[in-house]
């Protein structure tokens, strides 16, 4: 097998060439969150579409308060209230003020809100403590938006601020790439639900519960299709079901033991396998493989394996699929803090726990890095990439990571 390894970055590549983003669907603006906008988004109309008060006042004209003060107020004359949402209806004249409220329209004739507390409130008159220049705590149409803007271009991915600024538009409905169906199915007869007992020889199926919470990250609900014991038949019909979907990925089976047939299956069934072995530590017996549009991966069964092949292949081809035009994360430089010792050629991803001081990242081995120590991976907000070959690094070496978590960056 070893002659088949390839690269990090080549397997990646040859996952993402297979990548082909999903067709658009209309969704409600309301379930569009994290997803990937498939139209231009242009303005039917301004933001605001009227001049309004910036804050709760008075409306004035400017040069009715060129000679206002603390000491010696100007007088003016009230002439009418405007909560938010009413439109005047009428202008203010020389020496008029309308009581106005914030994000009321501005009447005719007012270029100016004077703000409550630089005014003396009488009920049908106000007296102006401060002069106030035009425009002062006005918001004028379209100072946001105007229409016509092209205000978000397909491709854009949409987070809260995007989804208000849409809503601000008017629109209810809006084309985003659809999101991938994804099953999963986990492999072996050692392993039992989560809320079965344990037998002799018996593991969990921690595998199935983690790669969902990692779909899950990204906005997908994997279903999970079960378990499937090391029955050759058996297997068969749960990765022809598996097939029905955009992306199926099953855990366990794609090493070279007498009960991993995955790859088996797979060919059998038509699908056509573009990789099998990566050059990396965890995770070196990953397949990948495409029938018809749904791409294939077989996982490796360790549960550290797993994960870590998922943030690295599986996560940027869900990313492609979904639209999202950058679907690799940037890695950075990190001063590693301990010594590690690559065993083989191979690149030894280690998980790591990543911190800035100074400008300047660190990172640190978040423990024993057994393949199946899934702890590694509790508190791992990164993967520190450690060259293959005795040396490995020292500490106060360099390394490139790849930042998983950015709310986590205590030392």
């Amino acid at each position: 097998m070893s002659a088949k390894m390839i690269s990090i970055e080549e397997a990646r590549a040859r996952i993402l060439a297979a990548a082909i983003p999903l067709p658009a669907e209309e969704r409600p603006l309301t379930e569009v969150l994290n997803s990937v906008l498939a139209e231009d988004i242009t303005a039917p109309h301004s933001v605001p579409p009227f001049d309004n008060a910036g804050m709760d006042g008075f409306a004035v004209k400017a040069a009715d308060t060129v000679e206002a003060a603390q000491d010696a107020p100007t007088l003016l004359r009230v002439t009418m209230t405007l909560p938010a949402g009413t439109p005047a209806d009428g202008p203010i004249g020389p020496g008029e003020a309308a009581k106005i409220m914030t994000g009321a329209p501005l009447p005719e004739g007012a270029d100016a809100v004077i703000q409550s507390e630089l005014a003396e409130d009488l009920g049908s008159e106000v007296r102006i403590l401060q002069a106030v220049k035009p425009g002062r705590n006005v918001r004028r149409a379209g100072e946001d938006v105007s229409v016509g803007d092209r205000v978000l271009a397909a491709g854009t991915v949409l987070g809260p601020a995007e989804i208000g600024v849409i809503a601000s538009l008017g629109y209810p409905r809006i084309q985003v790439h659809r999101r991938p169906r994804v099953a999963l199915i986990s492999t072996g007869s050692e392993l039992v639900e989560v809320d079965q007992p344990l037998g002799p020889g018996k593991i969990r199926n921690s595998n199935g519960y983690a790669l969902r919470a990692q779909c899950q990250q990204l906005g997908i609900d994997a279903d999970m299709l079960g378990i499937v014991p090391d029955d050759y038949e058996c297997t068969r019909n749960m990765i022809l079901r598996g097939l029905d979907y955009e992306v199926l990925l099953t855990s366990g089976g794609v090493s070279v033991g007498e009960f991993d047939f995955i790859k088996d299956i797979q060919d059998e069934l038509g699908v056509e396998r573009r990789l099998w072995g990566v050059s990396m530590k965890p995770g070196k017996p990953l397949a990948f493989g495409v029938r018809d549009r749904t791409l294939v991966f077989g996982l490796p069964g360790n549960p550290v394996s797993a994960m870590v092949s998922f943030e690295l292949f599986v996560k940027p081809a869900l990313l492609r699929l979904m639209g999202h035009r950058r679907a690799i994360k940037p890695t950075y430089r990190a001063v590693m803090a301990e010594d590690v010792v690559a065993s083989d050629s191979r690149t030894y991803v280690v998980r790591v726990r990543a911190w800035r001081e100074n400008e300047i990242w660190h990172v640190s081995s978040t423990g024993p890095q057994g393949s199946g120590m899934l702890r590694s991976m509790v508190g791992a907000n990164g993967l520190a990439f450690v060259p293959g070959g005795p040396q490995g690094v020292r500490a106060g070496d360099e390394v490139d990571f790849l930042l998983l978590r950015e709310d986590m960056q205590e030392p």
